[in-house]
């Protein structure tokens, strides 16, 4: 589930209004119905972080972490990824850093070593190392990694309505702004869906 949707279910289930939890945070009645409705993506860890505490949750559990990462349990080596590009195999040779342990599920994985600010505001910081569950779709407000025309591939979170696709940054970096693509003019494929992160590596 996404932020949005866990946000608005954690504040039904403590019988709480839009106005109640929305005074509780010192937040805007507006601005807290944004939140839910995922029409603000990049929200300030501050504010995560209040809202976690007035739902008596965790800042990871309202975002989502804990439910997407509690079915996964046998360990295995995964090749992390120095990058994704257009024109080379997953796992070409040339892409393939090293590997890392990790307790997932069935499906085929790999792992991404996180390059810069966009998605610091989920918790994902650079030098991070994500785990990927390999699929071609996801649903929409979930963090994947995609590819976009010939560029290499980014991790953000992705929603699709028709032919468009929005890829929304969380970040605490204002110039990280929402990239929009109409995909009968620029293909745009799903590589992964993020399952894990912030993982040790040999």
């Amino acid at each position: 589930m996404s932020l949005g949707s866990n946000l608005k279910e954690k504040r039904k289930q403590r019988g709480l209004t839009l106005e109640q939890l929305a005074e509780q945070v010192d937040l805007s009645r507006q601005t807290l119905s944004r939140y839910e409705n995922g029409k603000i993506a990049n929200i300030p860890p501050d504010n995560i972080e209040r809202l976690a505490a007035a739902l008596g949750t965790t800042p990871a559990r309202l975002m989502g972490w804990h439910d997407e990462f509690a079915a996964y349990h046998p360990t295995r080596r995964i090749p992390i990824l120095g990058r994704i590009s257009a024109g080379l195999p997953l796992y070409a040779e040339e892409q393939v850093e090293g590997s890392v342990s990790a307790d997932v599920g069935g499906g085929e994985y790999f792992a991404l070593r996180v390059k810069g600010d966009s998605m610091d505001a989920a918790h994902i910081f650079e030098g991070n190392v994500l785990i990927v569950r390999k699929q071609d779709t996801v649903e929409n407000g979930e963090i994947a990694v995609v590819m976009i025309g010939d560029n290499d591939a980014t991790v953000k979170r992705f929603y699709c309505e028709e032919q468009i696709v929005t890829l929304m940054p969380q970040s605490t970096n204002p110039r990280h702004l929402p990239q929009i693509y109409d995909m009968s003019k620029i293909p745009v494929r799903v590589i992964g869906k993020v399952v894990k992160n912030e993982i040790s590596f040999e």
